[in-house]
């Protein structure tokens, strides 16, 4: 059997579920039902976003492994597509209201689109983009 071309939902471990929840609140993401502190998920279009905290996940998806460092990028970016370049500056400056950090101001990128990055307050970044394709 084939590993599914598919993403079905990505866990973020947090650190904190209380802010972590109060951020993507602030964002204007609705959990839902029986989302809580121990385990919090969001629909994201196909893909779900799951917030489960970071010790218990290590638990199960790295036992033998250290929690990882809460100061360290990881190399993951999560990307959301907006319809013009005036979206994108608008969504970057109303997550920054919400609580996010800028981690780069949104540029037009040498393959022709627009995007700037933030992250959200335990350091996941969030590439917010306008495509020229769409």
């Amino acid at each position: 059997m084939a590993f599914p071309q598919r993403i079905s939902y990505i866990t973020l471990g947090a650190r904190d579920m209380t802010t972590l929840r109060a951020f993507y609140a602030a964002m204007g993401w609705s959990e839902r039902p029986g989302s809580d502190d121990d385990f919090a998920t969001y629909e994201a279009g196909s893909v779900l976003l799951a917030l489960y905290p970071v010790q218990r996940l290590g638990q199960e998806a790295a036992p033998d492994e250290k929690t990882p460092v809460a100061s360290s990028w990881n190399g993951i970016t999560f990307g959301v597509n907006v319809g013009s370049p005036q979206d994108v500056d608008e969504l970057f400056q109303a997550s920054v209201a919400a609580g996010a950090r800028a981690v780069a101001d949104p540029i037009k990128r040498e393959w022709g689109g627009y995007s700037g990055y933030v992250s959200d307050p335990e350091g996941n970044r969030w590439e917010i983009t306008w495509a020229p394709s769409g």
